[in-house]
């Protein structure tokens, strides 16, 4: 394992009283955003969001404006009709408790063990980690990605906050939104860094497998998720 390396301490963003005061929040910013076109790649890929819990709808708004199709996923006939797969924000627990209670624990585990490419952001992250530290007690996760994250690491929902970080293959930062998030401590052999803040791995790679700590479907800015997607494209 490889511990995630050092970068400039983040600005504090949010503090008690400021504009997210909930998970769902839905954030809005003065400043310009990158918006890509769409790509002929993406076009006629069919993208899911496990759509059990937390940021749906921005993750199926960002994919259909880049030309991919979006499936919400609850069911197992939905997982098959799917390209790749996106696991957004919201409670990691949560969510795995009712991929259990929809049999969909390991028809996922199944699918990413098989190549499926996933995005997985804030939560996402957690369950696509295969190991987890600050965890509940008998926490599952669909795993697949050699990291290990720290649950809930950059504090409560007061201590949210945005900051602009560097990410690999991207020209110009990315204005990172993180609620709640995780931060990856370990990494594999395997696993690629794409960026940090406050000190820690925020973005990581492991072939087909992309996940962030930070909310890339909030705020407008739509390059992570062509990252994504033109991964996505080189495999089909």
């Amino acid at each position: 394992m490889t511990q995630a390396g050092d970068q400039p301490e983040y600005q504090a963003g949010y503090q008690a009283g400021d504009r997210a005061t909930s998970h769902d929040a839905t954030l809005s910013y003065d400043r310009p955003v990158s918006q890509p076109p769409a790509s002929a790649g993406t076009h006629g890929l069919t993208v899911g969001v496990l759509a059990l819990q937390g940021d749906v709808r921005e993750h199926v708004v960002a994919l259909e404006a880049l030309g991919a199709t979006a499936v919400r996923v609850r069911r197992v006939e939905e997982l098959d009709r799917c390209d790749a797969l996106v696991l957004p924000g919201g409670e990691s627990t949560t969510i795995a408790r009712l991929a259990r209670t929809f049999d969909l624990l390991g028809p996922l585990r199944e699918r990413i063990a098989g190549g499926m490419p996933v995005l997985g952001t804030c939560a996402g992250m957690i369950l696509l980690a295969d190991r987890v530290l600050d965890g509940e007690p008998g926490q599952q996760t669909i795993g697949g990605l050699d990291v290990t994250v720290r649950r809930n690491a950059f504090g409560r929902q007061v201590d949210s906050f945005e900051t602009d970080v560097t990410m690999s293959g991207l020209a110009e930062p990315v204005h990172a939104v993180f609620i709640r998030a995780p931060w990856v401590e370990e990494v594999g052999p395997g696993v690629e860094v794409l960026a940090r803040a406050a000190g820690h791995a925020v973005a990581v790679r492991q072939g087909p497998l992309l996940a962030t700590s930070f909310h890339p479907e909030v705020g407008g800015d739509l390059r992570v998720h062509r990252v994504f997607l033109d991964g996505v494209a080189a495999l089909a």
